[in-house]
C-alpha cells in the first residue's frame, strides 16, 4: 500500500552506488504500482512491478549488505549464516502485507527457513499514521519477550486490522500472542528504545526509496508488493545458487557455528 502518513521522516541519501540508486527508485515506483488501492489483482500488480520482481531484474551487493545477520535479532527468523536473507519492510495496517503474512510467508518458512536456506529479517515500516507507529512499537515490545512472530501472526490474522491498533487492542494482541509480562510489554511499547528501533527501520526503508508496503530485498534483489509465491521462490533459489557458487558461500561471518539458528536460537516463528 502507498504511504499516506503526513509525518514522513526526512529522507537522507544512502551511501550506495548509482546502479543501486536506480534499483531503489524502481523499488519505490514499483511498490506503488504493485499495491495501489485501485489494483484489482493486488497479488500481481502492474507489469512494472512484476519486472522489478523477476530474478533477472538485478542483484546489488550494497543492498545485500543491509542484512544485519544479528543472532540476537528478535524480529528475525532463520539461521544468521543462511545463504539467503530476505528483508521485509511492512506495516501492520497494510492489507497486502497481511495477505503475504497469511498466504506466502508460512510456506517460505517451511520450505526455506526451516531447511537453513533462508533467513527473514523484519523491518517495521509504519506509513499509515499513529496506529501503525503504535503497532510497530508493540511488535518490537513483544519481541523483547520472545513473542514477535506470535504477535505478527495475531496482528495479521484475517479481520485483525479492521479492529484497529489502539492501546487496549495492542494489549489484547499481546495477550493472544502469549507475551508473558503484559505490564512490561506496556512499558516497552511506550519506551524510547522501541521508538528508536522503529525509526531505524523506517529511515532505512525511506533511504532506499521505498514508498509503500510490503517491500522486500531478497539477497539484495528488490521485490515490491505481495507478489505470487513463485516470484519469491525464483529469487530465493537463484540467490542460493549464487551463494553456493561464490567463494564466501553466502555466509557473512556472524561468528555462529554452521547449523546455528536465528530468532534467539530458534529455527521457526513458533519456537519459544
Amino acid at each position: 500500500m502507498p504511504a499516506t502518513s503526513s509525518s514522513t521522516p526526512a529522507r537522507k541519501p544512502l551511501a550506495i552506488g548509482a546502479g543501486v540508486l536506480v534499483a531503489a527508485l524502481l523499488l519505490g515506483y514499483a511498490s506503488y504500482t504493485a499495491t495501489k488501492p485501485d489494483d484489482s489483482t493486488p497479488a500481481r500488480g502492474s507489469s512494472a512491478a512484476e519486472s522489478s520482481a523477476q530474478p533477472g531484474a538485478g542483484t546489488y551487493p550494497e543492498l545485500a549488505a543491509l542484512a544485519r545477520r544479528d543472532a540476537g535479532d528478535k524480529l528475525a527468523v532463520g539461521r544468521p549464516d543462511a545463504p539467503v536473507v530476505m528483508i521485509e519492510y511492512a506495516d501492520f495496517q497494510c492489507g497486502y502485507c497481511g495477505k503475504f503474512a497469511r498466504d506466502t510467508e508460512p510456506e517460505l518458512i517451511a520450505e526455506y527457513v526451516d531447511k537453513g536456506v533462508l533467513r527473514i529479517e523484519w523491518r517495521n515500516f509504519p506509513i499509515f499514521g499513529e496506529e501503525s507507529e503504535a503497532a510497530a512499537r508493540a511488535s518490537w515490545a513483544a519481541g523483547q519477550q520472545g513473542r514477535f512472530w506470535q504477535f505478527h501472526a495475531a496482528a495479521y490474522a484475517e479481520g485483525a486490522k479492521e479492529k484497529g491498533f489502539g492501546k487496549d487492542r495492542l494489549r489484547a494482541l499481546a495477550e493472544e500472542a502469549g507475551v508473558p509480562d503484559l505490564d512490561r510489554f506496556g512499558r516497552d511499547l511506550d519506551g524510547e528504545a522501541a521508538r528508536k528501533a522503529v525509526t531505524r527501520d523506517q529511515e532505512e526503508a525511506y533511504r532506499l526509496g521505498a514508498t509503500s508496503t510490503p517491500s522486500f530485498l531478497v539477497g539484495g534483489r528488490p521485490i515490491s508488493g505481495a507478489q505470487p509465491k513463485e516470484t519469491f521462490v525464483q529469487a530465493i533459489e537463484e540467490a542460493a545458487r549464487t551463494a553456493k557458487e561464490s567463494p564466501a558461500g553466502g555466509a557473512s561471518g556472524t561468528g555462529e557455528a554452521p547449523g546455528a539458528s536465528g530468532k534467539g536460537g530458534a529455527s521457526g516463528p513458533d519456537a519459544g
